[in-house]
């Protein structure tokens, strides 16, 4: 069940990162934090997919391991945004808040995950 969470959440994620980066570049003219931002936030579901996927246990837990780092990434990026004023505090909140619950998701399976092995 929460493996089809966090495809559902990490996917969502995914679409906001896109249409957020593409208010980046269209509004506030940034191209090089927000590309960043893009390639990890995307990632994100890319590695969850690939989990579900995976060929056994400790590919499942590496998969979401890449995927739960490229997710931290992303916040980083995010947080850069925030702090050079390319995004407001509300803007930052938002999508960090969305961001941080699929990473908390993905955290929580793989401590789940490596518990069951």
């Amino acid at each position: 069940m929460s493996e089809s969470i966090v495809k559902t959440k990490s996917f969502e994620l995914a679409i906001r990162g896109v249409n957020f980066y593409k208010y980046l570049v269209a509004e506030k003219k940034e191209y090089i934090m927000s590309k960043q931002f893009l390639r990890s936030v995307t990632s994100v579901g890319a590695n969850v997919r690939e989990a579900v996927n995976a060929q056994s246990k400790p590919d499942f837990i590496h998969k979401l391991s890449i995927a739960q780092k490229e997710c931290d990434e992303s916040l980083y990026w995010l947080e850069l945004l925030k702090e050079t004023k390319y995004i407001s505090e509300i803007e930052f909140e938002s999508i960090y808040q969305q961001n941080n619950e699929v990473l908390k998701i993905i955290r929580s399976i793989i401590m789940t995950s490596k518990k069951n092995s």
